[in-house]
């Protein structure tokens, strides 16, 4: 049974309790949603396409035949009559499309360009320490070198000192001393 607490106290409805431990379920949207990078390629495409001599080659043909066959073919077929109103509208559209395409792969290879520069920056950076370490540690060699005996040097001691010895040899002939080895006590 109920008791009157309960009775007193109005009965709450209480929110389904949401799990942290779930995602959570999509929201819809008004707004069609997309993939920015898979845009972003589209246009890059689209602009690469627009920049070729094949799109100015088909473009031309086009034209060309939308004017033939507007000029040429019976009244009852022709869809654009001559000043060409639907012509310059479409091309109107196509220029409204292809400029903001043109300009977002332009964007994303500038971006493309400052991720490459500072790239190329850091790699820079690193290149000139390793080079300054390598300096300073070259000069340190080169003054540990001042201090150390080369060959050359010690050769040219060597050298001295024989002829050093020449001299004495020449001043001082060898006398043969009868004496013993044993030192005196």
């Amino acid at each position: 049974m109920a008791t009157e607490r309960d009775r007193e106290r109005p009965q709450e409805r209480t929110a389904p309790r949401i799990r942290l431990d779930l995602p959570r379920d999509r929201r819809r949207r008004l707004i069609p949603e997309y993939d920015p990078e898979a845009f972003g390629r589209l246009s890059e495409r689209i602009a690469r396409f627009l920049g070729t001599g094949r799109f100015i080659v088909w473009m031309t043909v086009i034209i060309i035949a939308w004017v033939v066959w507007n000029i040429v073919a019976p009244k009852s077929l022709r869809f654009d009559e001559y000043p060409f109103i639907f012509l310059t509208l479409m091309l109107s559209l196509q220029a409204s499309y292809a400029a903001p395409l043109i300009l977002l792969a332009q964007n994303r290879q500038d971006d493309r360009d400052r991720v490459t520069h500072e790239q190329d920056r850091k790699q820079n950076e690193r290149s000139m320490a390793d080079t300054e370490y390598l300096t300073r540690e070259i000069a340190a060699l080169r003054m540990g070198l001042g201090e150390v005996a080369t060959r050359d040097w010690i050769r040219s001691e060597l050298q001295d000192l024989v002829k050093e010895m020449e001299e004495r040899r020449d001043l001082f002939p060898y006398e043969p001393s009868y004496r013993s080895d044993e030192p005196d006590r």
